[in-house]
């Protein structure tokens, strides 16, 4: 045997593992965003939020928003070095692609924690219902207008319980997957602490057309101790 050809093997070793590192380091690379798990077995909602729905919602809706904003580090590599919260805050420096899927992401997760089982949602206490009263005049009334924002948003969107920069609490709404967090024009702007998806693909397989209906018993399943925390949080640092 040439001693040359002693070598080959190994050369072609290299030569494979090089070939392979090509392809799957892109992949790993563009792998910024995840999807995580629910926070609850998906019939842990039920009768509320069908276990069907909930499936479908967050294994096939949420994940393509995660997989397609992944998707665009390839064009937008600066993507890789944001958390999915900063994103938000500079999403109009990006495309269409990025805002959608961004927005997408960003609202899906918070709107899973903003639910939970029986047994571990609690209510509005404290200085959360404080606040509540205090602007609504009563959690009822607070419930009417949210599901107003809900019902007057036309088409896909969603309705939005806010702590603005000042700490006030504000009801709004977005289009398609925008979110209060966004720099964009006609935003209004603050700390998300509640969140209702009007998407039809959140409530159609259970309540058809009845947004209503679904507004309404949505309640049922709202995390208030998720609400309560992000309500602290959002309170602006207070002067000595």
């Amino acid at each position: 045997m040439h001693p040359a050809a002693m070598f080959r093997p190994l050369a072609l070793l290299r030569h494979a593992a090089a070939t392979l590192t090509l392809i799957v380091a892109p992949c790993l690379a563009s792998a910024q965003f995840a999807l995580q798990p629910l926070p609850y077995p998906s019939d842990a909602l039920e009768p509320f939020i069908d276990q069907v729905t909930m499936e479908i919602h967050h294994g096939r809706h949420h994940k393509a928003y995660v997989d397609n904003l992944n998707a665009q580090i390839e064009q937008a590599p600066e993507l890789a070095a944001l958390s999915l919260d900063t994103l938000q805050g500079q999403i109009s420096r990006f495309s269409t692609a990025v805002r959608n899927n961004g927005g997408g992401h960003y609202n899906h997760t918070l709107f899973w924690d903003l639910m939970a089982p029986e047994g571990q949602r609690g209510a509005p206490e404290g200085a959360l219902l404080a606040d509540i009263v205090g602007t609504f005049g009563s959690l009822e009334a607070l419930q009417t207008q949210f599901e107003a924002a809900a019902l007057g948003r036309f088409g896909s969107g969603w309705a939005w319980l806010i702590v603005t920069p000042a700490g006030e609490l504000v009801i709004t709404s977005t289009p398609n997957q925008d979110n209060p967090l966004m720099d964009l024009p006609g935003i209004v702007r603050g700390t998300p602490i509640l969140a209702l998806d009007v998407w039809e693909h959140a409530y159609y397989l259970k309540y058809q057309n009845r947004r209503g209906e679904y507004a309404d018993l949505w309640w049922n399943v709202v995390n208030w101790n998720e609400v309560g925390r992000r309500h602290a949080a959002a309170q602006p640092a207070r002067q000595p």
